[in-house]
Formats: C-alpha cells, sequence, structure tokens
C-alpha cells in the first residue's frame, strides 16, 4: 500500500497554503501572492484560507492579508508540554528501575 493512493490535491494545496502563512506570520500574506508562488487559481486559495480559518488555523489581519491563527501557537505548546511531562515520566520510571 502506498501514500500516493490516499493524496488529495486539493488538501495538500490548503496544508501547503498553512505552510506560506506560517512563513508570514507577523505582516500576513494576500491570497493572490499564495494563489501565484502555488500556481494556482484565486478562487482555490480563497477556499484554502475560508476552510483554515473555520478551522481555526488562519485568520484574516482585515487588511486584505492573512496569517496562521494563535491556535498553532498554542497547539505546539501543548505538544512541548506533553513531551515534558513524557520526559519525566520517563525519568521517574528509570529512576524506579536503576542504581543510580
Amino acid at each position: 500500500m502506498t501514500d500516493e493512493k490516499y493524496l488529495n490535491a486539493a488538501q495538500q494545496r490548503a496544508l501547503r497554503t498553512l505552510l506560506m502563512l506560517a512563513e508570514h506570520d507577523l505582516d500576513g500574506i494576500s491570497p493572490g501572492e499564495i494563489a501565484r508562488h502555488l500556481e494556482t487559481l484565486p478562487s482555490n486559495t480563497t477556499r484554502d484560507l475560508a476552510n483554515l480559518r473555520l478551522a481555526g488555523l488562519a485568520e484574516s489581519l482585515g487588511n486584505g492579508r492573512w496569517r496562521i491563527s494563535p491556535r498553532l501557537a498554542e497547539l505546539a505548546i501543548t505538544l512541548q508540554h506533553n513531551v515534558e511531562n513524557a520526559r519525566r515520566r520517563f525519568e521517574d520510571a528509570r529512576r524506579r528501575y536503576t542504581r543510580d
């Protein structure tokens, strides 16, 4: 079984749009710039941005530019906390089973 069987061009484009937003997190980026960079139709970019906004992953700056939403930073912080908690649990277990 190959992953290519499950590829969806629209989903891949939306993910590339999200990555572009992350690269322009301070000043944002216009839908036209995204469309040109991804070599897609402006209507596709509008649709992708609307879906990313509905998912809580993108936000409009109100000046025609878009950026990733704070939700992604919140997710990164949550992941960091989860990794730290797992590290502590591992260290606790290691101490219980070793003679340091």
